[in-house]
This record gives C-alpha cells, sequence and structure tokens, in this order.
C-alpha cells in the first residue's frame, strides 16, 4: 500500500476502496468467531437456526456491538492494519475506537436497500470537518467475499457532494415517497427533490473478504439490496478519531443527537453548559466558516456568537 497514494484518493474522493487489505490469515480467526454471533447462511435460509427470526423485517437486527462473544473478532477491530490506516487517513497518531460492529444480512430477511445518506447524525454532536486533528474515519471490513448481489455499500465521490448542505442528509431515490418523518420536526433532514445526479455518480465498493473501504463523515453513502438466493453478508463496521476530538462518539450524547428533545435542549443550552457535551471552545481549529455555516444549518435556532459569526449560506 502507497499510504500517500491512498490519503490522497481519500482526500479527493471522500473514500477510499482497499481489496483484500486485511491478510487472509489474520481474517480467518475472526471469520471462525462468527456463529457465535450468526446463523449460517444455511442455518438461516434452511430454518435450522433458532436466531433466525430475529433478522426478520429489521434491517439494522443483525448488528452486534463490540466487545464481541468472539474475542477474534474484537481483537480484528483494533487490528494495526487497520489502526495504521486510520492514524494516516486521520493525520492523527493519537486515536480512539469509538465504536466497532458486527452486521450480518441475510437475502430476503429485510430490506437492506438505503437512501443516500452521511452517517453524522448519530456520529457527532457537530458536523462533519476535514480539518486536521477532528477527522473521523469510518471502515467497513468484508469478512466474507461481497460482491455486487450480497450488497455492498455504495459511495458518492465528494466532488459531486461538496456543495450539499448539513441538512437535508438523506437524498431519497429517485421517485421515492418520503412519507411521514419520525417527527414532524425533523422532515428537514429528507428530500425527495431531484437525487438522479447522486446516484448515477454512486460508485460500487463491491470486493473480496478482507477488503476495506474507509470513508469519512461527510461522505455520502447507502447500503445496497441483497439478491443472491440464500445468500449472506458478514461485515464490521469500525470508527476511530483523534483522542482530542470529544465530540465524535458513538455514546450516549451523539446516539440521541438527532432525537427532537436534543434539538430543543440545545436550542436554550448556554455554551459552557453544551461544553460538557463535547462542543469545542471558541477558538479550537474545528471552529471555520464552513462549520459555522454547516452548524446554523443543522441547528438554526442556536446562537453561534459565541464560537463567530457564520456567514451567509
Amino acid at each position: 500500500m502507497d499510504t500517500n497514494e491512498v490519503c490522497a484518493r481519500w482526500s479527493r474522493d471522500g473514500f477510499v476502496v482497499l481489496p483484500g487489505f486485511v491478510p487472509a490469515e489474520d481474517l480467518a480467526s475472526a471469520q471462525a468467531g462468527l456463529e457465535a454471533l450468526h446463523p449460517t447462511a444455511a442455518d438461516f435460509h434452511d430454518g435450522l437456526d433458532p436466531r433466525r427470526r430475529r433478522y426478520v423485517d429489521d434491517e439494522f437486527a443483525g448488528i452486534d456491538t463490540f466487545p464481541f462473544a468472539s474475542p477474534e473478532l474484537s481483537l480484528l477491530a483494533v487490528h494495526p492494519r487497520l489502526t495504521g490506516l486510520a492514524a494516516a487517513l486521520a493525520g492523527d497518531d493519537d486515536l480512539r475506537m469509538y465504536q466497532a460492529e458486527v452486521w450480518a444480512k441475510y437475502t430476503g430477511a429485510a430490506d437492506y436497500d438505503q437512501d443516500l445518506h452521511r452517517d453524522y447524525l448519530n456520529h457527532t454532536v457537530l458536523v462533519p470537518t476535514v480539518a486536521a486533528g477532528c477527522r473521523q474515519v469510518e471502515m467497513f471490513v468484508y469478512l466474507c467475499d461481497v460482491p455486487e448481489d450480497l450488497g455492498p455499500p455504495h459511495l458518492v465521490p465528494r466532488e459531486h457532494t461538496r456543495h450539499l448542505p448539513a441538512r437535508p442528509n438523506w437524498y431519497l431515490r429517485p421517485g421515492a415517497d418520503p412519507g411521514a418523518a419520525p417527527d414532524d420536526d425533523l422532515r428537514a433532514f429528507v428530500t425527495a427533490g431531484d437525487t438522479g445526479a447522486l446516484y448515477d455518480a454512486e460508485v460500487s465498493a463491491a470486493g473480496p473478504a478482507g477488503t476495506v473501504v474507509a470513508f469519512g463523515l461527510d461522505t455520502f453513502h447507502r447500503g445496497t439490496g441483497l439478491t443472491r438466493p440464500r445468500g449472506a453478508r458478514f461485515t464490521m463496521h469500525v470508527n476511530y478519531r483523534p483522542a482530542s476530538a470529544d465530540w465524535a462518539l458513538r455514546g450516549p450524547w451523539a446516539d440521541r443527537s438527532h432525537d427532537t428533545a436534543w434539538y430543543r435542549f440545545v436550542e436554550r443550552a448556554t455554551a459552557s453548559q453544551l461544553a460538557l457535551f463535547g462542543f469545542p471552545p471558541a477558538g479550537h481549529p474545528f471552529w471555520n466558516p464552513d462549520t459555522l455555516r454547516a452548524m446554523a444549518q443543522r441547528y438554526p435556532t442556536l446562537d453561534l456568537s459565541p464560537w463567530g459569526a457564520p456567514l451567509p449560506p
């Protein structure tokens, strides 16, 4: 791997796909531990595993969180190849792994075909940035081969998305019915407008076992459906951040930071109160015209003057 080339592609596109990045011999023990978490494809489709019902009609039901029942899977999440790559992309050697999941999907169990989105609304209480020392790195690690008929993620190169505002965050597939948002206050984060160009620009991340797909918090991407008869897909999703980026997490704060109650709290809180949840102080490198503008879009009623005046949209 040429680290400089990988970092250049990451900076240009917002993601990088590295086929077979984790060596087969290092992957084998983790693969052997999968049955402790999830049914095999055959046992699921033949109805031989009593855990089968867990996965039906819920695309997220196949997620198990770190630490895993298999210690080999837990060790894979902190594999030196992954942490070294994360450090290079984040531009910081002092990292934290702030979340890891193993995700099993089975053909026909649920609808895994997602709309294009960014992950920032439950990965940070702030907004995405590519500023040095503030970058969050997300990775998919393929625990099996993931060809196109087993639902690889699709990603959109940054050249097609860098102009997009902090909200809306979900761009529905052309012709999709937006329906009713979970809460009327959150409707502005979803659009069913003219999204065809984004879907035309997406790139498939299909690849063999051991492939790593690394992407940024500002990268638009989506899961795709499984179409292979009797198919199954097993992946790990790992997230890293600089140790100093206290606002980047998948714990109690960011996990709740897209609830209506969170927005209502933020609009009435002081800067010193928000600092308790990881909002950085005035003068911190996170604050710049781009992030201030995006914060004004995410939190329209928040007084941003303690951190600087946002520029007009």
